[in-house]
C-alpha cells in the first residue's frame, strides 16, 4: 500500500496542475493583448517563462539525489502559488516578464515544468520495468484529462463578461483560482511520506556512466522542443484567434478536444510500445502529426484547420509518455532525477527560443511560417532519434 499511495498523489497532483496550465496557456495571450501588448510581446512573455523554468530545472537535478523529493515539489508548489498572485496583480510589461521568467506559468500547457523530473523520479521509483510505460501513460493520461477540462475554463471569463464584469478583472480572477490550485497541489504533495535520499545516492554525482547517452538525448530533445515552441498552445491560439477570429468559448471547446485526444492517445501508446518498442513508438506516431501541422498551414478554412490539428493533437503526444519511460530505462536509479532534468533543460531552453520567433513571424504576418518551421523540425528530429538509438534497448525489450 505504501508503494501506491506516493504514485496516486503524483497522480492527483498533475491533474490540478494541468487543470490550471490548461486554462492559463489560452488565456495569457487575451490576458496581454487586453493589457495592451503587441503578438511579439506576447511571444517574448512565453519565452522568458519557458526560459526561466529551464534555468529552474537544472538546480532541481542537482538536488534531486540529495534532498527529498516531496520537499522539493512541496516548494515548487509554493512558487506555484506565489505566480498566479503576482499575475492578478501586476499590469505592466517588464514586472509581468519577470514573473513570467521566475515562476511556475506554463505557456505551453505540457510537460514543461519544473515540477516533471521530480514527479518522473518518484514514479520511476515506484514502478517496476515492465510496469514503467503503463505508469508514465496513465500519469500523462490523467494530466491531459485535466488540462482538456482546464481548457474549457478558459471560457469562464466570457461566462462572467455576460453577468456584468469587464474582462480583464474576469481573466485576473482565473488568475487568483491558479494561484487557489496550487495551494490544493501543495497539500496533495503534504501527502506523500517524507523518503530522504540514501547516503549511497546523496554521494553519487547527478550524472555518472549515462553520461553520454543523456547529452545524446538532450541534444536531440532539444531540437524537438525548440520546433515545438513556435506552436506552443497560447501561439496556436493566437494564431486562431487571429486567422479565423475565434471566440474565447470556441477555442476553449477546440483545445478540451486536442487535450481529450491526447490524453487517450498516452495509453494507446503504452500498449504500441510493448509491440514496437519505445524508441519505434516515438518516431513512427510523431511524423504523421507533423504531415499534419505543416498541411494546417495551408488548409483554407475552419472546419479544416481544426480536423488536421485535431488528427495532431490524436498523434502528436504519443511520445510524451514513450520518451520519459525511455530516459528512466537507460539510466541508473541514482541517475534518475538528474536525467530527467538534463533532458528536460534544453527542452526548456530551446522551447524559450522559439515562441518569440514566431510571434515576430506572426506579428509580421507570415502566418504560415511558424506551423511550417515546426512541422519539418520536428520530421528531422523524428529521423535523427531513429538514427541514433534504435539499438539502445530499454530492460523490458532485451
Amino acid at each position: 500500500m505504501q508503494g501506491i499511495q506516493p504514485v496516486t498523489y503524483v497522480f492527483a497532483a498533475r491533474a490540478l496542475r494541468d487543470f490550471a496550465d490548461g486554462f492559463v496557456a489560452i488565456l495569457l495571450p487575451v490576458y496581454l493583448l487586453a493589457l495592451g501588448f503587441s503578438p511579439l510581446q506576447v511571444g517574448v512573455i512565453a519565452t522568458a517563462s519557458l526560459f526561466g523554468s529551464a534555468l529552474l530545472t537544472i538546480v532541481i537535478g542537482f538536488l534531486g539525489a540529495h534532498f527529498d523529493l516531496r520537499g522539493l515539489l512541496l516548494t515548487a508548489a509554493g512558487l506555484m502559488v506565489a505566480t498566479g498572485a503576482a499575475m492578478s496583480a501586476v499590469n505592466d510589461y517588464l514586472p509581468l516578464l519577470a514573473v513570467a521568467f521566475a515562476g511556475t506559468m506554463n505557456p505551453s500547457a505540457g510537460s514543461v515544468s519544473v515540477f516533471v523530473p521530480l514527479e518522473h523520479a518518484m514514479l520511476a521509483r515506484e514502478s517496476s520495468d515492465l510496469q514503467r510505460t503503463s505508469m508514465f501513460a496513465r500519469y500523462n493520461l490523467v494530466g491531459a484529462l485535466a488540462g482538456a477540462v482546464g481548457a474549457l475554463a478558459a471560457a469562464t471569463p466570457d461566462v462572467m463578461t455576460r453577468l456584468g464584469l469587464e474582462q480583464l478583472t474576469a481573466i485576473k480572477l482565473m488568475f487568483v483560482l491558479y494561484a487557489a490550485v496550487g495551494v490544493l497541489g501543495g497539500l496533495v504533495y503534504v501527502r506523500i511520506p517524507p523518503r530522504p535520499a540514501s547516503p549511497e545516492l546523496q554521494k553519487s554525482t547527478p550524472l555518472g556512466p549515462s553520461r553520454a547517452i543523456v547529452i545524446k538525448l538532450a541534444a536531440l530533445f532539444s531540437l524537438d522542443a525548440f520546433a515545438g515552441g513556435f506552436v506552443v498552445q497560447s501561439l496556436l491560439a493566437l494564431w486562431l484567434f487571429e486567422r479565423f477570429d475565434l471566440s474565447l468559448s470556441q477555442a476553449g471547446v477546440f483545445f478540451f478536444w486536442t487535450g481529450v485526444l491526447s490524453a487517450f492517445s498516452f495509453p494507446v501508446a503504452a500498449w504500441l510500445s510493448k509491440r514496437a518498442g519505445l524508441v519505434n513508438t516515438m518516431v513512427f506516431t510523431h511524423i504523421p502529426s507533423s504531415i499534419a501541422l505543416g498541411l494546417a498551414a495551408f488548409a483554407p478554412t475552419l472546419p479544416l484547420v481544426l480536423v488536421l490539428l485535431l488528427v495532431r493533437a490524436a498523434l502528436s503526444q504519443m511520445d510524451v509518455p514513450t520518451r520519459s519511460s525511455y530516459v528512466m530505462a537507460v539510466v541508473t536509479e541514482a541517475e534518475r532525477t538528474a536525467a530527467a532534468s538534463f533532458t528536460s533543460v534544453p527542452r526548456s531552453l530551446a522551447s524559450a527560443a522559439s515562441p518569440a520567433l514566431a510571434g515576430a513571424l506572426l506579428a509580421a504576418s507570415y502566418r504560415a511560417w511558424p506551423l511550417l518551421i515546426c512541422a519539418g523540425l520536428k520530421i528531422a528530429y523524428d529521423l535523427l532519434l531513429l538514427l541514433q538509438f534504435r539499438h539502445l534497448k530499454p530492460p523490458e525489450e532485451c
